[in-house]
């Protein structure tokens, strides 16, 4: 303690400025335990650090001091020399007694680093220093409230809460057995120390991880003296320019302290001989050609007699411990055994920890193969993951039993339930795909039953399509769902999945079924103008209409229109529920029958049926085609097919012109009694009579020859224009026949016995082709006179 180093470093702080507004902290622990590495990273600070790759040995010597960096409010870091040190030799105890009551004595914030690993032991934990500290301090000051923030350094995998819980129940223990003032005697641990227990991950493995963790304690050291801080029990707490005299008189009373200065001296010696010979010892094994062949060999495989080869070795090198160290005091003795044990274990783990992982693999691709096995041979699925995971942990029991090292207190369940959690994975995936598999089958099944026919059921389009297409509904359902339920049951699912998955089937069917209706409902418009041509061009035997001109043109086009109305109200709603609805008889109010809204409304209705967004009786999410756009459709409907209504009754027109090309009956009565004097004329002429037969004959023989029914089916006018455009080239060329037959007689009088001549069987052919043609298209008959006319030339 350098009276004027102490001055120096205060002046250069500004320390002395700084009142009461300032926090002291320090640290203690064992040597090489990473104190200075711990404060250098927490508090900026420069204390110098052990170089590991030039031995473990003491850095620290002394009490050395420094100012926090960053830190509000003004903090002043102890950092003391560490505790267990071999380079002081017997004054090992004496002066960490001394340094660490002083750190306690001075500090509001005393860290002690700890090994995880000496958790639960008696001097590698700092018991003893902890419990002579106690009665000091107590005897010589005036207690203060101080902070002991336990650092857990290199934490293992035991969770914090076990370790704060087994590190205060220590320091309850340590506090409870010293001897106490008459005062304090009955004083609780709370009154003068506020414990808090903090971990940190290793700095040599887990570096960044170090970092940050230190990074979250330093945020607790910022404003460590306002309320709810780590210091935040200010009491006795001397003003910074007064903190150098303290901590000079505090020192310099520590050391005239006689019950400080009691070295254990076989303690010591035992402490220090034991550790040699431990450290010996665990040197030989780490060179040991068995165990070096065992942690070769076992990173191939597992290795037959594992655990019992490796016990053999760890026993002989215990029992040369024991033998050489009988003499020394117990508690050291027993103490250092168990530290040499645990860090041949130590390096042991790796090993172990191989071993079980290639047992934990053999087991598990085992069950994998063994199940992908009986499943081939159709076995019930739950049925044969259960025999096949009970012969893989069976075999994975057998293995660990062969591995386990007799010195380690090995809790398999671990190990166990981490193999049974992969067993269960995978089978689950398995099952999963399985589920999968058979569920897409069931799927594609009724997607099959229900698709086609439910598509021909709306085509058709009959009142009963709906009943038609919930019986086949219900029943191909319920019989995929039964199937499907009969092949769940070997799957061993719970009830609640499996009725789950079973309604999922049904609900995919009635997806099927009101896909299909939305997909016919959107071809609406085209299906109602098929069933409408359908209708008007056929009759009720499906057989082509001839409209003779007595058909009711307006009841076949109602009857039509009544049949595409119907098709729509089909489609207009998806009806797998029993529901009745109006729909049928609200289109047919609405838009087939005539009059205006008031007139054609039916009793059932008191409003315009089809003036409204939704059906009575039918959800929305069960209609297809709303009122307004029913209405929509059947006005373009009705667009498009008023032409074809027009033109079957300009054929009926037609056809029934083409029958009354005769004159009334009254006016033939009214003709013959008009020309009666005519016809009792033509009787007392004979010869006219005979002109008359002869004109009629001829005139018949035209009629026929030309038909000329089929020239007056369009009018009068076009009909004689026609017959008149055939019938004067017919007679020009007979004249023209009889003339050159008349002259070949006069040049060959004989010619008349041969066969006539070729045009003249020309002439008789073409009249009849003329005629042939006029009767098949009466349509065109210029086109006809052209062609006569060509063939005559």
């Amino acid at each position: 303690m350098d009276a004027a180093a102490m001055e120096r470093f205060a002046a250069a702080a500004g320390l002395p400025a700084q009142g009461l507004s300032y926090a002291v902290v320090s640290i203690l622990g064992p040597q090489g335990s990473g104190k200075s590495t711990l404060l250098n990273h927490l508090f900026g600070t420069s204390f110098r650090e052990m170089d590991a790759l030039k031995g473990r040995q003491q850095t620290t010597k002394g009490v050395w001091i420094a100012k926090a960096v960053g830190i509000e409010p003004f903090t002043v870091v102890l950092d003391l020399e560490g505790t267990d040190g071999r380079e002081r030799g017997q004054d090992d105890t004496a002066f960490e007694k001394q340094s660490a009551l002083f750190a306690l004595a001075v500090s509001d914030i005393v860290m002690i680093n700890l090994w995880c690993h000496d958790i639960g032991r008696e001097h590698a934990a700092n018991r003893p220093l902890l419990r002579t500290v106690f009665q000091v301090l107590m005897r010589l000051f005036s207690p203060r409230k101080t902070t002991l923030l336990l650092v857990i350094r290199d934490k293992t995998k035991t969770p914090l809460e076990f370790l704060t819980q087994a590190l205060k129940e220590d320091i309850q223990k340590i506090w409870d057995s010293v001897q106490k003032p008459e005062a304090y005697k009955e004083a609780a641990l709370s009154e003068f120390f506020n414990v808090e227990v903090t971990a940190l991950s290793s700095y040599e493995e887990k570096e960044e991880l170090f970092k940050e963790q230190v990074g979250q304690l330093r945020q607790r050291f910022y404003h460590s003296i306002a309320p709810g801080g780590l210091a935040a029990d200010r009491r006795g707490v001397v003003p910074a320019s007064g903190f150098c005299l303290s901590a000079l008189q505090i020192w310099k009373v520590i050391r005239e302290n006689k019950d400080l200065n009691l070295p254990a001296h076989k303690v010591m010696v035992a402490t220090v001989r034991c550790e040699e010979i431990a450290n010996e010892k665990l040197k030989h094994f780490l060179s040991d050609k068995g165990w070096l062949e065992l942690d070769a060999a076992v990173k191939s495989g597992p290795i037959p007699s594992f655990g019992m080869r490796l016990s053999a070795i760890l026993d002989s090198y215990l029992s040369e411990y024991d033998t050489e160290t009988m003499y020394f005091d117990e508690g050291v003795r027993t103490a250092k055994r168990q530290q040499l044990e645990s860090s041949m274990l130590d390096h042991t783990y790796p090993a172990l920890d191989t071993v079980t992982e290639h047992l934990h693999l053999m087991a598990f691709n085992k069950f994998k193969s063994d199940l992908e096995q009986s499943l081939r041979g159709k076995k019930g699925f739950a049925a044969s993951v259960l025999q096949c995971a009970q012969a893989s942990m069976a075999e994975f029991d057998a293995g660990l039993r062969d591995a386990t090292v007799k010195h380690v207190k090995w809790d398999a369940s671990k190990v166990r339930n981490r193999l049974q959690e992969h067993i269960y994975v995978h089978a689950e995936s398995i099952r999963d795909a399985k589920l999968d598999e058979l569920k897409t089958n069931y799927k594609k099944k009724l997607s099959d039953a229900l698709a086609r026919p439910v598509q021909s059921l709306l085509e058709i389009g009959e009142e009963d399509s709906w009943p038609c297409i919930r019986r086949l509904y219900r029943r191909e359902t319920e019989n995929a769902a039964l199937a499907f339920s009969a092949s769940l049951s070997e799957f061993d699912l719970d009830q609640k999945i499996s009725s789950k998955m079973v309604s999922d089937l049904r609900e995919h069917a009635r997806n099927v079924v009101e896909m299909k209706a939305r997909e016919e409902a959107g071809n609406i418009l085209m299906r109602m103008k098929e069933r409408f041509f359908s209708v008007l061009s056929c009759n009720k035997d499906s057989m082509p209409r001839t409209w003779t001109g007595d058909e009711d043109i307006r009841a076949i086009t109602r009857e039509a229109r009544l049949a595409a109305l119907r098709l729509m109200s089909v489609m207009a709603a998806i009806r797998l529920d029993d529901k009745q609805d109006k729909i049928d008889r609200a289109l047919i109010t609405a838009l087939l029958d005539g009059g205006p809204i008031s007139q054609k409304r039916s009793v059932e209705f008191t409003y315009d049926p089809i003036a409204s967004s939704t059906w009575e009786e039918v959800s929305p999410k069960d209609t297809l085609i709303t009122p307004v756009q029913c209405k929509s459709i059947w006005r373009q409907f009705k667009a498009e097919t008023e032409y074809a209504v027009a033109q079957t009754m300009s054929m009926q027109e037609a056809q029934r012109r083409s029958k009354n090309w005769l004159p009334p009956a009254w006016t033939i009565l009214l003709l013959a009694i008009l020309g009666y004097n005519e016809f009792m004329f033509l009787l007392r002429n004979p010869l006219y009579l005979l002109g008359f037969c002869v004109a009629f004959v001829l005139s018949y023989t035209i009629w026929l020859q030309y038909d000329i029914t089929a020239y007056f089916r369009h009018g009068t006018l076009s009909a004689l224009l026609a017959i008149l455009s055939r019938l004067l080239p017919t007679i020009m060329d007979m004249v023209m026949g009889i003339v050159n037959m008349i002259q070949r007689h006069k040049h060959f009088p004989h010619s008349s016995r041969h066969p006539p001549p070729i045009h003249a069987q020309s002439f008789m052919n073409q009249t009849w082709r003329q005629a042939q043609v006029q009767y098949q298209s009466p349509e065109a008959p210029s086109s006809s006179v052209d062609s006569n006319s060509g063939d005559e030339s």
